[in-house]
């Protein structure tokens, strides 16, 4: 796993948005197309700002997908992650598809129609992030590193949710939904590029964890430093308590 330190957010965002965009153009030349899943958050505002201003990526030719969708929210709720999406994606370029997780549907039927679509898309390009408890999607710890299935029903625990509420989603911790839909992690680590954004203090911990510790459960990011071609982005509040990380490159 490779880890660029930028000097803030938006550098960090635009180096992300930078790589991403290259591998798209690659698995288009290439396939005729790509196949790419998006992140969404407060970690993937920059990223996100950056990608669809990058000029030179033929967005019709691009199918995309989504991490994660919380079961039982309304899509036009402030934090429904497919009206964040399309707010700052889709409606922001002229891709192709967007294959949309379905957080009112019936939670199994749903899996299955993803699954069944990402079956036949596989992911060029995967930009993802890190939770506060060291998630990867709704993929708390402990993770279920072995599951095959491509999208499971999860529970949300303790950390995540705060995370939610303290990053202003919701009005009340409360209020933050228990379950979620999350693509499992062995299907996230079949992506051929992974592009993972990581700004602010409060995601220190978790990455020297992801970046320094164990591969483990405990902290799902971890998986990360099994993938060929991973990309850790972190400004320099994320990158604070790492002592060591491989191919540290600093970015002014």
């Amino acid at each position: 796993m490779n880890v660029v330190i930028s000097g803030n957010a938006k550098a960090m965002g635009q180096k992300a948005a930078s790589l991403g965009a290259e591998a798209i153009r690659q698995a288009i030349a290439k396939h005729g197309q790509a196949n790419i899943i998006v992140a969404t958050g407060a970690s993937q505002f920059e990223t996100l700002a950056a990608l669809v201003k990058t000029e030179g990526i033929d967005w019709p030719m691009v199918t995309g997908f989504h991490l994660d969708e919380y079961i039982g929210l309304p899509a036009n709720h402030p934090a429904s992650f497919r009206g964040y999406l399309k707010e700052r994606l889709v409606s922001q370029v002229p891709m192709g598809t967007f294959h949309y997780v379905d957080g009112e549907a019936d939670p199994g039927a749903e899996c299955a129609r993803l699954d069944a679509l990402i079956a036949s898309h596989p992911i060029d390009v995967a930009f993802v992030g890190i939770g506060e408890n060291g998630h990867l999607a709704f993929n708390d710890p402990p993770a279920d590193f072995g599951t095959q299935k491509p999208f499971l029903v999860v529970d949300l625990d303790d950390a995540c949710r705060q995370q939610q509420f303290g990053e202003g989603w919701f009005d009340s911790l409360n209020a933050v939904p228990a379950k979620a839909i999350s693509m499992s992690i062995q299907q996230i680590i079949k992506s051929g590029v992974m592009v993972c954004s990581v700004p602010d203090t409060r995601k220190a911990v978790a990455v020297a964890a992801a970046v320094e510790g164990p591969v483990t459960p405990a902290l799902p990011a971890s998986i990360l430093q099994t993938h060929a071609d991973a990309t850790l982005f972190l400004d320099v509040s994320a990158a604070g308590l790492l002592k060591h990380g491989p191919d540290l490159d600093m970015v002014e």
